[in-house]
Formats: C-alpha cells, structure tokens, sequence
C-alpha cells in the first residue's frame, strides 16, 4: 500500500514525534491513532517466540504463550547449513504472523571472545565469517514471512559481567576484522528490519550513543535501512542517542525522554529535520508490518515439532566415537544415565527463555527407538539441583551399567551454571556429574556421554568415554533427536562453530576477561578462537570445525580458477568430494585462507568460505566456493579500508581448522600502494621494502658506506670486528633510522641533505 510518509510527519505534532521513539509498554511501539498510526507488538526470542501473556519483564520469568522451542544459536551454527537455518527463520515467521508480532528480536551475532560469557548459548560462533553467514540466513528466513529481526547486540558484547556499564576497549583493526565483520556480512546481505544496540560501552561511548557505530559505519557504509532500538533499558542520553542514530528506544520511558527530545528541539539542541528522519524510519518499520500482516495465519504445531526434530539432529557434534561405538545397535542392553535424560535442559535462561509446546523425553524417545527386543533400564546418577554426590544414586547408577552392553550418561550444565545476566567462573560440569562418569567407565567399557550444554566444557574424564556427542541446547525435540543420533537413524554432521579448549586458561583472553572494573580491554586482538589456537600451536581438546560422522569422505581435485589475480577478480574454488562410507551422510567443506608472508600480524589461517553436501554411498560432488577481496584482506587502520597485500596466499581445504585435507598457493596482486609518509625517524628497512623508495635509498647506503672511511674488507676491520662484519654491519644498517646517517656519516650527509631526500622520498 502506497503511503505519503513525509505528508504523515508534517501533520505530527513535535510531542508526537518524539512520543514515537520510545515504547509504548514493555513490548509495544506507540501509534497514532488520529493520524491512522497503530501501535505494533515486538517481542523476544531469537530461537523461539516468547509473547508474554500477562505480566511483561526480559528476563522470562513471567508465563509467555506456547511456541516452538528450536535449538539455541550454538548448536543452529554448528550445523552449518544456510539453508536448514533459513527454514528455521521461515517457521519463527510464521509463529509471529499468527500471533500477531511485527519484529523478534534476535539473533544474536556476537562473537565468543570466551567460554565464559553467559549469553554464548545465544550466539553463533566464535569465527566473524560463519557467524554472519548463519546470521543472514535466520533474518532471510524470517523476513520472508514479513516479520522483522533485530540483529543484535550491536556492538562489542561479549560478556554479562558488568554489562550495562563496562566499556570494551578494542582496537580499530580488531574491532572491524572480528567484532564488527560478524554484523557487517548480516546487514549487508540480509537487510535486517532492525538493529539492537548493546548496553555496553565501546572504546568509551555507549553503543547506544555512538555516532561512529550507529551512522558512520551502520547507516553510511554498510547502508542499512531499518532502525536502530536499544537492548531493553540500554538508553542512557536519549537526545545524544537520537542524534548518534538510535531511533527507538525500549521499553517506555513513561515519557520522561520523550519530553527530553522536546526540549532539545525547542532549544536548538537538537535539529528537527534529525528528529523527522528518525521518525521515518519508525513510520517505515510500523507500516512495513503493517502491509505484510496475514490475518488469518496459523502453522501446524506438529510440522514445526517435526521441524525442531530434524535441525536439532544436524546440530549435534559427534566429538568422538572410539572402536564405531555408535551407531548402537538395537536390541542391545542400555542403560540410561543421568537427571538430563528425563529432564532434558533443552535451552538457556533469561529473555529468550521460550513456553514450548511439547517436549521429548530423551529416555522416553530412546526406549521407543532401541527395539523391540532391547532393554532400556534409568539410573537418575545425579541432582540436576546440586553439586555434590548422592552416593545411592552413584550407586544405583554404576549398578545399572555393569548389567548393560552400553551405558549412555546424559550430563552437561545445569540452568544455574549458564544465563543470561552473569557469566561462568570455570568451564567444569558439576563435580557430581564428573565423578558419576569416571564411575561408570571404570565398569562398563562401552560408555557413551551426551552433553547438553550452552558453551564449552572440560572434559577430564574424556579418555575414559567411547563416545561423545554434543547437542548443546537442542530445543524442545532434542530428546527425540538424540535418540535419531544414538541409534543411527540420523548420521550426525554437525561441526563446532567453537574451539574446546583443554583447560580455561588456554583461551586468548584469559587473563583480560572480564576486566578490572568498568573496563575490559580486548588484548589478545585478532587472536580470536583457533585464529589463536592455531597460530600459536596450542592444541584444544576439539577444534573449530571439529566433527565426526559415521561415513567418511575423501577430498580430492582442488582446482582454482586462476593462479594470478588482481585483488579486483574473484576466484572460483573447486573441490571434488565423495562418500567413501557406507551409509548416507552430510559433510561440511571448511575453505581457509593463508597470506604465505605479511607484513603485519596475521592469523595461521582464517575460514572464508564453506559448503554442507549430502552423498549417498559411493556417491561423489563437485564443491565450488568463490573468493573476493575480503577473503584475502586484513583491515589496514592507515588507509581506513580492506587492504591485500601483493604476494602469496595458500589455499586450505579442510574437515576442521587441525584437519587440512588439501591445499595450493596463489599469487594476488594488490591494486592499493599503501604509501607511509617519510620523515627523520624512519627505518632504512622499511623504505628498502618499497619498491619504488629502495633505489634511491640503496645508493643512499652505498654512499654512505663508502663515506665511513674505512673499506669493510680490510685487514684491520676483520681483525676488530671478526669475518661477518660485513653481515653485521648490513643488519645494522637495516635499522637504523634516516637521522643516524647524518650523525654517522662525518660530515658527509647533512641535515639539509637529508631534507632534500625526504622531500624525493615523500613524492615517490
């Protein structure tokens, strides 16, 4: 429907119009009913639908309305699977149209700096690439459906600790390579209606009032068109926040800033024409809704239980399977072990906390699945509510095992070991759960553990498990799709989105996280995730794009489509991979890139591309990734732009970041000269790696040499200095800055010679 916005905003008054940038309640935007703008219901829940029924708060605490519970974004990413994550989005879609909401609020796009923070259950990846990639396909899904997302929290939230007032110090380079490149790839392919601001601060602005964030790089480079609304209580100037790019603010603020914007507009603080353009994103964000409503909508519970069923079974992580315990086989003695198994925790706390409309019981779905002729004895192990051991449940549970072919332990952590609004201390599972397990191993040879769980865990006891699977917080038919898994109905081909740390202290940003105070400074940098592991060889216990199945695959034929390009030309890679297995399954080709030799500090080697295929045995496929100039390029902070360095670059092609299964090189030269400006202090070497500064410098340094008054080669030099004093003095000379030559050359390069060079040199 065709309608005149600007006509809309002339007939606002200026109470009105600021009156539309805060939130009518708790979830609802205001409307204007004389002017036929209607007030439109936003609400939580990136992997489900949280509407809450009566009471309003963020933290789920009040009753929401039934609706389907789909993986958390942990285990979604580590499915890899754009198009499995889009159906995802199309079905939240749908559970929005019927009830009535305009936008949900996810997902979650921030980065695991570390398995600490509380809210990484929440969000894809710890790797910027995969992250957007997965990001963009849950927003494509669910705008489908002509509901809006909220791609949040924009920018820099990496911990619950102090959230709503620390200030993440990060640099420029790191800030646009991992913080930022995880929305960037969103945003820009994918359009999302809104954007969430975080409640933290960001290099000493809060991300809800930072004009660099919210305009120069949101709005005006990566050109998003929505809006921009607050996390829930985010707001701390509303007229500074207004004027930086932050449009709505959430929930009401019972018009105390609204009366704000007013004043600022009446005093000239704030320009009107600012306010206008605000209030016309919000009239566009309302009457988008508004066009794209489906009054009768309505989707079949059963299909999405179904649907939640299956994307749960593609997001668990086989991370190891000694001797092929699994597949069990039916018929077989099992014993099920541990509270998880009838009480699954199937999804984090706080504000995405989502009513479901059923739940699988795991030992339920295990019973139905294992045949006719199995027997399928419960152990409980352990309180799901405690830390320490109940020894008769120890020992009812070891008991269980010994009578059994196989015992199957369901453990992992408990709602009050990960959550929304504060982050873990350890990456330990409860020790009754730990002992429970090295219990059972020491009776029963064929153990399998499945781990339900937000983040990463330690795993002391993992050389004593056969096999382990992990199926994070799997939704609401994980218990369903555990039992697909365990008995081969389902071949898993998930893959970690995330390294598995040995131990805490192995992460990068163990010793800056979570900060002193208000103030967390991300040191580490770039070394993020196996960006770290992998380049300063410390070994996980799994690593980023870790995952096993029950075939196996060959890789073969990489082929690139050129081995000499500009950074302007994209380059076509193809990989041929087939099913040397048994049985159908589902393999993800991981494609890194490796710059060979930089100038600049450079991860081993950074995911840029990646494919999920399907293969019958025996069956083979062609994979073909395409690469551009970001898949070679580092952010270079001198020129405020994606940068490639000319030289070569290796092409990886691999099961995991460990796993590099073939590889070629590639010449890409640059078509940006990166020019430094020369002055006094600059270094002979640096001017000698320049092609076209090195000529006049070379014979600068022959000059100079000539001009020492000594020849290097004589007898009496050797004598002083030893044979290699010509090396010696070569390396020293390399640096040594442009001033020196003056001071060391006798008279013989002055200073006004010297700025005559600089003058040459800087025209160069």
């Amino acid at each position: 429907m065709e309608r005149d916005i600007q006509a809309l905003i002339a007939e606002m008054t200026l109470e009105e119009k600021a009156g539309m940038c805060s939130g009518l309640d708790f979830w609802r935007l205001k409307g204007v009913e004389r002017l036929g703008i209607p007030s439109i219901m936003v609400t939580d829940g990136p992997h489900g639908l949280r509407k809450q029924q009566g009471g309003t708060d963020h933290l789920g605490i009040f009753e929401s309305v039934p609706a389907t519970c789909f993986p958390s974004a942990a285990g979604m990413a580590s499915s890899w699977d754009r198009e499995l994550i889009g159906k995802v989005g199309e079905a939240l879609g749908e559970e929005c149209q019927t009830e009535d909401i305009a936008v949900l609020l996810g997902p979650g796009a921030n980065i695991k700096r570390s398995p600490l923070c509380g809210r990484n259950f929440e969000y894809f990846s710890e790797d910027p690439y995969l992250s957007s990639e997965i990001a963009a396909s849950h927003i494509n899904g669910v705008q489908s459906q002509g509901v809006g997302t909220s791609l949040k929290h924009f920018a820099v939230n990496n911990q619950e600790h102090r959230r709503m007032g620390v200030d993440a110090v990060v640099d420029e380079r790191t800030l646009r390579e991992i913080y930022l490149a995880s929305f960037e790839g969103a945003v820009r392919k994918a359009q999302p209606w809104t954007v969430m601001s975080a409640y933290n601060k960001v290099n000493g602005t809060y991300a809800s009032e930072n004009p660099y964030l919210l305009t120069d790089i949101l709005k005006d480079e990566w050109g998003h068109e929505g809006l921009v609304v607050t996390d829930w209580g985010a707001n701390n100037n509303r007229v500074d926040g207004l004027a930086a790019g932050q449009e709505l603010e959430m929930p009401s603020s019972g018009g105390v800033n609204d009366r704000k914007i007013v004043a600022a507009v009446r005093n000239g603080q704030l320009s009107e024409e600012v306010l206008d353009r605000v209030v016309e994103r919000i009239l566009n964000l309302i009457f988008k809704s508004v066009d794209n409503k489906k009054p009768e909508a309505d989707y079949d519970r059963a299909e999405h239980h179904a649907l939640a069923r299956k994307v749960a079974g593609e997001t668990m992580v086989l991370l190891k399977n000694e001797q092929n315990l699994l597949p069990l086989q039916q018929n077989r003695k099992l014993a099920v072990i541990g509270a998880f198994a009838q009480k699954p925790r199937y999804q984090g706390g706080g504000s995405s906390h989502i009513k479901p409309t059923q739940i699988d019981v795991p030992f339920e779905e295990i019973q139905k699945l294992a045949g006719d002729a199995a027997s399928v004895a419960y152990a409980q192990g352990y309180h799901a509510d405690r830390d320490d051991t109940d020894e008769s449940l120890l020992e009812q549970a070891v008991e269980a095992a010994k009578a059994a072919d196989a015992a199957i332990i369901f453990a992992g952590l408990p709602d009050r070991y990960e959550s929304e609004g504060y982050d873990r201390k350890h990456l330990r599972m409860p020790a009754n759960q730990n002992q429970l397990i090295e219990a059972v191993a020491a009776v029963q040879s064929n153990v399998v553990v499945v781990l339900l769980n937000g983040s990463p865990v330690e795993m002391p006891w993992v050389g004593q498990a056969g096999a382990v699977l992990e199926a994070y917080l799997g939704g609401q038919a994980v218990g369903g799709a555990i039992a697909d898994v365990l008995l081969g109905i389902v071949n898993p081909s998930g893959k970690l989105a995330e390294t598995f740390p040995v131990k805490l202290s192995d992460n990068p940003s163990f010793l800056f996280f979570p900060g002193e105070g208000n103030r967390v400074e991300y040191r580490e940098g770039i070394f993020v995730g196996y960006r770290y592991y992998d380049t300063k060889q410390v070994k996980p216990l799994f690593p980023f794009g870790h995952g096993l199945s029950y075939t196996s695959f060959a890789y073969s034929g990489l082929l690139l489509s050129r081995k000499e390009m500009m950074d302007t030309d994209t380059l076509e890679v193809q990989v041929t991979v087939r099913n040397t297995g048994d049985r159908a399954g589902k393999e993800i080709v991981q494609l890194y890139v490796r710059d060979v030799e930089s100038t600049v500090m450079r991860p081993a080697k950074e995911l840029k591309g990646f494919a999920k295929v399907n293969l019958q045995p025996g069956e083979t496929t062609t994979v073909t990734l395409t690469l551009d100039k970001r898949s070679f390029a580092y952010y270079n902070v001198q020129i405020k732009d994606w940068h490639v360095e000319s030289g070569q670059y290796e092409i990886l092609i691999a099961r995991s970041s460990e796993d590099i299964a073939l590889r070629d090189t590639l010449n890409v030269e640059s078509t940006v000269k990166v020019k430094t400006t020369v002055d006094r202090s600059t270094l002979l070497a640096d001017l000698m790696s320049d092609p076209d500064r090195a000529p006049v410098v070379q014979g600068l340094i022959q000059s100079f040499q000539t001009g020492m008054g000594a020849s290097l080669d004589s007898d009496s030099m050797k004598d002083a200095m030893g044979e290699g004093m010509g090396e010696m003095f070569a390396e020293m000379m390399k640096y040594m800055p442009l001033r020196a030559m003056v001071s060391f050359s006798q008279g013989a390069f002055t200073d006004e010679m010297l700025d005559g060079l600089l003058a040459q040199l800087n025209q160069l």
